[in-house]
């Protein structure tokens, strides 16, 4: 009994011991990491007139190990989209999909629909000239040639207003200010949302006007090529740009022989309309033709359901919204959950849906300013300790390694890997340890995430960055400070 009683009271002592050793060497490593981000903010030009929000914490039981302005609301940039991604996964689900449905008002007959076709969209950010090829396909396998009746886009399941409050009226025409709707279409798998994709190629001769290429090949957009070629050793000076209001992209400028093809993503004008004009021209590739208009309206009661498409699921599209850092998913999710818990789909009540789960994840909605959920607003404030205790919080959710999953790694150089890292942090003291969000705004620059320690722990940290004159500058010098933590 003596020998028993013994036993456990060294075993005890030996924990007690144990935690101590633990307990100071942690102390230790905080003193260092202050010691060095202190000194590295005291020694960058870069921080003269700007400010930092920076916060660390142990990603094992979530204390705080350094914290330099805290508390202090600081805009995020794309640091935002972290909230929405954890606010989507817990409101929506890892499953979650986005249906895309086909329905028809009249009777079929003799291969000829005697009625309306509606397309009806929700929510789906991903869908491509490819899958309104499918639908096409699945129509005429349903026995229809021919329409009679008009083809409509009902985008209703989203409200009307297509840009958040804040987004600069510069970034209209651009693929990451594109509008919101419903029913949409991406040009690539990069899947952004809501634009197509311009490649302009010189052509063989100087004094000859560049080739132009859009994808997906759409009538829905107009070129104007205005663009020369010019010799080898001469400027390339390209832009491409869309009209306000319109879907008139005109190109200008010079572009060398043999130089690589510039390319430029542009936000169309009525996305709605732009996802008509695709599936019109898939239906009457596929044989079948349409006698009526095309059309937005809403699908009425009577309609009847034919086919559905559904998307990939949430777990799989975090990967190009985070990784890539897409606003319109962004945005798209913020009304989806609005649509869901509120029953609808719009900014006010989808923002409204993502301070609830910020309240639930224990973070201080208080202190914070949320505008939109991309962080493309310039009103966004979120202070870098609320970032970090989310980073904490959320590892406990069954969803967690989709979330993970789908945050950029350092310096891993495939594009749905390495994401906006992966031209960053290359060296092998963090290559491939860092999986974190960025963020770039005028005068912004943030990253957020989780670093693999040299002795294998993990930590947490936030940075944000504010007032900058140089956004690459504060970027060089986030991957300084993640280094830092790195090498502990």
């Amino acid at each position: 009994m003596f020998e028993r009683i013994l036993f456990s009271f060294i075993i005890l002592f030996s924990t007690i011991n144990y935690i101590a050793q633990d307990r100071v060497i942690a102390e230790r490593r905080s003193v260092v990491i202050e010691s060095q981000i202190n000194e590295l903010l005291s020694s960058s030009l870069t921080m003269q007139g700007a400010i930092a929000g920076i916060s660390i914490r142990s990603a094992e039981d979530g204390k705080m190990i350094y914290e330099y302005n805290g508390d202090v609301r600081l805009r995020p940039a794309s640091n935002m989209k972290l909230l929405t991604a954890a606010a989507a996964l817990k409101v929506l689900g890892e499953d979650y999909t986005f249906p895309t449905e086909i329905h028809i008002d009249g009777s079929v007959k003799k291969k000829t629909l005697a009625g309306n076709l509606y397309i009806k969209g929700k929510g789906d950010p991903t869908l491509m000239k490819e899958n309104f090829d499918n639908l096409a396909k699945e129509i005429r396998k349903n026995g229809i040639t021919k329409i009679k009746g008009n083809l409509i886009g009902d985008d209703s399941h989203f409200d009307d207003v297509r840009y958040p409050l804040d987004l600069p009226w510069s970034d209209e025409t651009t693929y990451y200010g594109a509008q919101i709707s419903a029913l949409t279409a991406s040009p690539t798998t990069d899947y952004d949302s809501g634009s197509v994709e311009v490649i302009v190629t010189p052509s063989s001769k100087a004094g000859e006007k560049p080739k132009v290429k859009i994808t997906p090949e759409t009538s829905y957009v107009k070129i104007v090529n205005h663009a020369v070629t010019v010799g080898e050793n001469d400027k390339k000076d390209i832009t491409i740009k869309r009209k306000h209001a319109k879907n008139t992209i005109t190109i200008e400028g010079t572009v060398p022989i043999k130089t690589k093809a510039v390319k430029e993503w542009v936000g169309v004008w009525e996305p709605t309309r732009y996802a008509l004009a695709l599936f019109k021209q898939s239906l009457e590739e596929q044989g079948i033709k349409v006698s009526g208009k095309i059309k937005t309206g809403k699908v009425p009661d009577n309609a009847i359901l034919i086919i559905t498409h559904k998307s990939m699921p949430l777990s799989e599209l975090l990967v190009p919204f985070m990784k890539l850092s897409n606003n319109v998913h962004a945005e798209m999710l913020v009304k989806e959950m609005g649509k869901v818990v509120l029953g609808e789909g719009s900014w006010e009540k989808g923002l409204e849906v993502l301070n609830l789960e910020m309240v639930k994840f224990g973070l201080n909605s208080k202190t914070m300013v949320i505008r939109d959920g991309s962080g493309v607003s310039h009103v966004d404030l979120i202070p870098a300790n609320e970032i970090s205790k989310l980073l904490f919080v959320v590892q406990k959710e069954t969803w967690f390694s989709s979330y993970q999953n789908s945050l950029p790694v350092s310096g891993v150089p495939e594009k749905m890997a390495g994401g906006s890292l992966r031209y960053r942090m290359k060296t092998a003291d963090v290559q491939g340890r860092v999986k974190a969000k960025t963020g770039t705004l005028s005068t912004v620059s943030s990253l957020s995430g989780y670093v693999t320690t040299k002795n294998g722990q993990t930590l947490i940290f936030s940075i944000i960055l504010n007032n900058l004159l140089d956004e690459e500058k504060g970027k060089k010098l986030e991957d300084e400070f993640v280094k830092i933590l790195a090498n502990q």
